[in-house]
């Protein structure tokens, strides 16, 4: 998968889906997909489910939730879906990425993901 960096302005508007309080300090690790035209709304609904599942086996990640993207501006490259992660700081990230969870994540819903953008910051 291709990762595409899109303008710092971006504006994501998201309706929170959230399974608990988003701190208010960390490091956020912002994640769009845009689904392949053959996925079907199964598939989305269990990757959805299987990425809110993560929390339970890594514990770096604060807080999760997702939306979907309902900005008006059309700077979204086609990213339907948005999940934001909340980690205590980059090393909690760091240690998220490769966690056996994560990989197996992608290992099994990667296959209808089209494009996806991740970003991170750390909240000032």
């Amino acid at each position: 998968m291709k990762k595409l960096l899109l303008p710092i302005t971006i504006a994501l508007i998201m309706t929170a889906c959230s399974s608990n309080t988003v701190p208010a300090e960390g490091l956020r690790h912002v994640v769009s997909f845009k689904f392949k035209p053959s996925a079907s709304q199964e598939q989305v609904n269990a990757l959805i489910q299987a990425f809110e599942g993560l929390q339970k086996d890594i514990p770096q990640i604060k807080a999760f939730e997702w939306g979907l993207n309902n900005s008006p501006e059309g700077f979204d490259k086609g990213m339907t879906h948005i999940f934001q992660l909340t980690f205590e700081n980059a090393k909690a990230r760091d240690e998220y990425l490769p966690h056996p969870a994560h990989k197996a994540f992608g290992d099994t819903h990667g296959g209808i993901i089209e494009d996806l953008v991740v970003v991170d910051y750390i909240i000032e």
